[in-house]
């Protein structure tokens, strides 16, 4: 009877300590919403509130008086993002493939170069890139956010590591000795089974791609082609006063399409979790 009351007392403190990590976890969101219906005095007077006031509309105007854009931020952000994490998930999850169901010389040597370029960081080489791109006339593209995101050494290794146990080289076996071709074969019968892993690093792709402010504000200088961090960033220029309610306005709007992905492929990293540990 004592254990069992022990362990009862072990649930019920495992449960509040998760219920206090959750609303630690959604605090900075919360505060985040509600600043943006508040005014810039009582932010200064009060900088955390739980309770929502009535000046959503007033920062809704500032925001947009202040050339900001949000339709044209958040499809500017959309393509960019979307792009890089479309082209990233799938070269990435094609180059894995390639390592772990082929057996070729330098194999090894490919890998550890893939390691090795994962110990540079990517802010060393921004102004050889910017070089280049400034050469052949490409800045204010899209393109040169996007394309580079083929290479993704971080991705390549973390699909590897997951196809490894998951993907079994019988099965790719049987699919070529029936006349699948590889594409065929890599589409319909290797990224089905890789959907949790894809859906994972989609998330983190999206998010990272949709927070990057560093490579936009360098490479994009026209007004039309700017994203949402762009316009965030922009909206404390003004050296008489800044409407730190239009500021939250502007984070929340950025933040929104994030907790939409996240809502959407949660699912599919639970399904992974589940799928690990029948595994293990």
């Amino acid at each position: 009877m004592s254990n069992k009351s022990n362990v009862q007392i072990y649930k019920i403190l495992i449960m509040i300590v998760c219920v206090i990590l959750s609303f630690l976890s959604i605090m900075p969101f919360i505060i985040m919403f509600v600043n943006s219906t508040r005014s810039t005095f009582e932010i200064q007077q009060h900088a955390v509130s739980f309770v929502p006031s009535k000046f959503l509309l007033n920062n809704w105007r500032i925001l947009t008086s202040k050339s900001f854009n949000p339709a044209k931020g958040f499809l500017n952000s959309l393509i960019v993002s979307c792009g890089i994490t479309g082209i990233t998930l799938y070269f990435s999850t094609l180059t894995a493939y390639a390592l772990v169901m082929y057996d070729w010389k330098l194999k090894n040597a490919f890998f550890s170069f893939i390691m090795a370029i994962m110990m540079i960081p990517a802010t060393i080489t921004i102004i050889g890139f910017y070089q280049m791109v400034y050469k052949i006339h490409m800045t204010n593209s899209f393109l040169m956010l996007i394309l580079p995101a083929i290479a993704s050494p971080s991705l390549v290794f973390f699909m590897r590591q997951y196809m490894k146990p998951s993907v079994s080289p019988s099965l790719v076996e049987s699919a070529r000795i029936d006349g699948a071709k590889e594409f065929f074969t890599f589409n319909v019968i290797v990224l089905p089974i890789m959907k949790p892993a894809i859906a994972t690093q989609a998330i983190f792709s999206f998010v990272t791609s949709w927070n990057d402010l560093f490579k936009p504000l360098i490479l994009l200088t026209k007004q039309d082609k700017f994203t949402l961090p762009i316009m965030v960033s922009l909206l404390r220029g003004d050296i008489y006063r800044t409407e730190y309610g239009s500021v939250y306005l502007g984070l929340t709007l950025t933040a929104l399409p994030l907790i939409v992905v996240y809502l959407f492929l949660s699912k599919y990293i639970v399904a992974g979790v589940a799928m690990g540990s029948v595994k293990g």
